[in-house]
């Protein structure tokens, strides 16, 4: 085995920690229920885990590029493993306590806080994670490991999904996440402290700052792209969010409404991200993106027009398109300008923060009118992404 596909194991096993932030999926209706909020009260969950990727992305960019990609991504994991001890030590990691309302509300607070460090882990992970698979991969892999990287992360983000109702009926609640989280990015903590990285420089590199991240912006094409990036995540979380809810209160599914929206929605873009690593060495990742966003767009419509099995196949069909949208438009970007990797990544993380920002108008629009009506937000985000996969496809340069 190669040094390049030794050094690709420990930063997979980042990657399926990296997935750990998008617990804020499920833990909408999860909390919605324990603290009995509202659904636009509950969507503060993903505002405050995908909070600190508009605040940290760019500043992490720019040091990690002082500093190197290793040194960054192991903060991350320190960082991210901070925030899931916070609840731990306030006796949320697994056993179901009775509480007084008052403290349901001072609970509710610390799984904002620790949610808070969550997602600002994961945006250190992302910031670092992203470019450094470039690094430890072949050349011509980039896009293929990368799509790899996002599957693993999609079986981090099952967890959220899998695990409450295995606690549940083992007599425990979905704090149990926060320890076995905790133990898994402490393995990876020590693994890829010992990972040996040469990392690739540019001879026309030139330092990092804040505003080199920023000129980028400047480029059309850039920031096209960065857009992009914000909506789909805004449209990703708003899907995991609200298909359990949907599940529950549309079509009456209780008690394993988790399960069944990780198999219609998380499962496809497991197996989805799986297939696009193959597919990619095959044909071009632009041609790849257009047909994930067409099919994304198709399903969205099932879920809003058909019936219970034709918005089950749409679910389905969502899940599968979604699955590689994010490592494409990401890739696409920064194979484009490769020697500004550092700052397109911090530029793209920072993009993320759209997970914070679009599930509240879904949640308003689900208070206002229905749940299901509320999907027509993340469909609007993918009409956006499929405007910009057209003229990604039309442009050969960057300009």
């Amino acid at each position: 085995m190669s040094n390049k596909k030794v050094s690709t194991l420990p930063i997979f096993l980042a990657f399926l920690c990296m997935g750990f932030g998008d617990v804020v999926g499920p833990m909408v209706s999860l909390a919605k229920e324990t603290f009995e909020l509202t659904n636009f009260l509950a969507t503060l969950l993903p505002f405050s885990g995908f909070l600190m990727f508009g605040i940290l992305s760019i500043p992490m960019g720019i040091y990690q590029d002082r500093k190197g990609k290793k040194k960054v991504l192991l903060i991350g994991l320190i960082i991210a493993l901070i925030g899931l001890l916070l609840p731990i030590v306030s006796g949320m990691y697994g056993p179901i306590v009775s509480s007084t309302s008052a403290e349901l509300h001072s609970k509710f607070y610390v799984i904002l806080g620790s949610i808070l460090l969550l997602g600002a882990g994961a945006t250190v992970l992302q910031v670092s994670g992203n470019p450094i698979m470039r690094d430890v991969s072949a050349p011509g892999r980039y896009s293929s490991n990368l799509s790899l990287g996002q599957s693993i992360k999609a079986i981090g983000s099952s967890l959220g999904f899998l695990l409450p109702p295995f606690a549940a009926m083992a007599g425990m609640d979905w704090t149990l996440l926060f320890p076995i989280y905790a133990v898994l990015i402490l393995i990876t903590f020590g693994w890829t402290s010992t990972l040996k990285v040469e990392e690739i420089k540019h001879e026309d590199e030139k330092p990092a700052s804040l505003v080199s991240c920023l000129s980028l912006l400047k480029n059309k094409y850039v920031l096209m792209m960065v857009l992009s990036i914000f909506v789909y995540v805004g449209a990703e979380v708003s899907m995991s969010s609200g298909i359990p809810i949907l599940l529950k209160e549309e079509f009456g599914i209780e008690g394993f409404s988790l399960w069944l929206s990780w198999a219609l929605f998380f499962l496809p873009i497991l197996i989805g991200r799986f297939l696009g690593a193959a597919i990619l060495t095959k044909i071009k990742p632009v041609k790849f993106l257009f047909t994930t966003v067409i099919l994304s767009i198709v399903g969205v419509l099932l879920l809003l027009f058909g019936n219970t099995v034709i918005a089950y196949t749409g679910i389905i069909l969502v899940g599968l398109g979604f699955a590689n949208i994010f490592p494409l438009v990401f890739s696409i970007t920064v194979d484009k300008l490769p020697e500004r990797a550092n700052e397109l990544s911090g530029l793209m993380v920072t993009a993320i923060v759209g997970g914070a920002f679009i599930p509240p108008i879904m949640g308003y629009v689900a208070d206002s009118i229905s749940v299901l009506w509320g999907f027509l937000v993340p469909l609007a985000c993918l009409i956006y992404i499929l405007f910009s996969t057209v003229i990604a496809s039309k442009k050969t340069t960057v300009i």
